[in-house]
């Protein structure tokens, strides 16, 4: 699944919770600094407007209505409100105006929290989401308070200028700043891909606002002009959330399918079940290490966990024979790759991907591997990482045949190995997480079970149903 379409669902999650004890304090802190920058402006901005309260309810409940036309993008969103947001901003008092924005945000978020698909707690972020509409009033107020005009738009386009370094400022910190305490990893480029995105959708509204607004102060009837462009962008919204509600509950499926066939694979051989699990626990800290793209991170965790799945058709008698197998046996035990990929072909869709990477997880870096004999790079990066972790897990671990190594042995026999079994900038990041990284078959199998289960809302048996 693509990042964005992760983050979408992590998002929907995280918006039903309570807000934590950080969360609360740094949007408490946000909003009351918030309020006390608002009466500074009330106080200390001349009013060059006239108070039309006719027109200032309309704005209001056109921008609260336009507020919940929303556009989805990674962990937030973008919504139509600049339609509505510029008329305010030049036919309003501009001391009035951060205080509008605030009630229009709290009005468009009243449904949300009746249906509680927002956490009640929630309401205060209307303050902090509010910090945008501070650049362009303070520009307005000291270069052009008075009614708008086309005279004025190298000034409008230095006010959005503004609006924008605001908003960036407080999605790059704030935002940054509980994403990471929360435990989500969001990239700073994808925050900063993400942000840019909203930003040119403001910036393609922007100008249409503008030319309507400057019409609306003769004619204020003109703003219905806004009415059509806003049930073309509704629909348009609406098409986009139910592409994403779709491939978020085809994630939870793919979720739900990887925690049967783990099942499957414990219940045929607890072993196999429990050594997989715990090479998931060293795959992540590796990839953590390489700073692998939080794209490839889903296919490489599913692969951690499948890499063993083919070994449900390998006979037990060759799977768990406690001594060296003979070379007719071994070619049995090499099939298990390619058993597996055919298995999670016959799912296809992500795991299809997944099983791509399977098939490879026992090619060498020199290219004696099997089933394809690969090379180098031509290896999946995936694959690479798992099959280093995958050696390094079953040299520190009992077997039938032998016992466990020790720490120390195993690194020295991943490094003697560098170069011509495995990946060498996979044994050096690998090498690194080893040295503080003890694992626990136990510990690890619990850890998986809950990352798997995680945003997962179809069960073990109703993914077997549906397969």
């Amino acid at each position: 699944m693509l990042l964005a379409e992760q983050l979408v669902g992590e998002a929907r999650e995280r918006r039903r919770e309570s807000m934590s004890r950080l969360e609360r304090t740094v949007y408490a802190i946000s909003a009351i600094v918030f309020v006390a920058t608002v009466v500074l402006i009330a106080a200390y901005v001349p009013v060059h407007r006239d108070w039309d309260a006719l027109l200032i309810c309309g704005l209001v409940a056109g921008y609260a209505i336009v507020s919940r036309v929303r556009f989805e993008f990674g962990s937030g969103y973008v919504t139509p409100e600049q339609l509505l947001f510029i008329p305010m901003l030049l036919l309003v008092p501009l001391a009035a105006v951060p205080g509008l924005v605030v009630l229009a945000a709290l009005l468009s978020q009243l449904p949300d929290f009746l249906d509680r698909s927002w956490h009640r707690d929630r309401w205060v972020s209307c303050f902090a989401d509010s910090w945008f509409c501070i650049g362009p009033v303070l520009v307005l107020a000291l270069f052009a308070p008075d009614e708008p005009q086309f005279a004025h738009i190298g000034i409008y386009a230095l006010a959005f200028c503004a609006q924008i370094a605001a908003d960036f400022g407080w999605a790059t910190l704030c935002g940054t700043i509980l994403d990471r305490a929360a435990g989500y990893r969001v990239p700073i480029g994808e925050t900063w891909r993400n942000y840019a995105g909203i930003a040119q959708f403001d910036a393609i509204l922007t100008p249409v606002a503008v030319v309507v607004t400057v019409a609306a102060a003769d004619a204020p009837l003109a703003l219905l002009a806004i009415g059509p462009i806003v049930l073309m962008l509704e629909t348009f919204a609406r098409e986009r959330k139910e592409r994403y509600a779709k491939a978020v509950e085809l994630q939870r499926a793919y979720r739900g399918t990887v925690m049967l066939l783990s099942d499957v694979v414990e219940f045929d051989d607890p072993y196999t079940g429990s050594h997989s699990r715990s090479v998931v626990d060293l795959v992540n800290a590796t990839a953590d290490e390489m700073k692998v793209d939080t794209r490839t991170r889903q296919e490489l965790e599913f692969a951690a966990m499948l890499h063993d799945v083919g070994k449900i058709a390998i006979p037990k008698e060759i799977l768990n024979k406690p001594a060296k197998l003979t070379a007719d046996e071994f070619d049995v035990m090499k099939r298990h790759t390619i058993e597996g990929q055919h298995m999670l072909d016959r799912v296809g869709g992500l795991l299809g991907s997944v099983g791509e990477i399977v098939r490879s997880c026992h090619e060498r870096w020199d290219g004696n591997g099997y089933p394809d004999g690969l090379k180098g790079e031509e290896i999946p990066l995936q694959a690479r990482i798992v099959f280093a972790c995958d050696a390094y897990n079953a040299m520190t671990t009992d077997r039938v045949y032998r016992p466990r190594l020790t720490n120390e042995a195993a690194i020295k026999e991943l490094q003697d190995n560098a170069g011509t079994q495995f990946d060498p900038h996979v044994v050096d990041a690998l090498t690194r997480v080893a040295l503080r990284f003890e694992p626990s078959a136990a510990t690890a199998a619990d850890d998986v079970r809950a990352l798997l289960a995680e945003n997962s809302a179809i069960s073990a048996r109703q993914v077997g149903a549906a397969v």
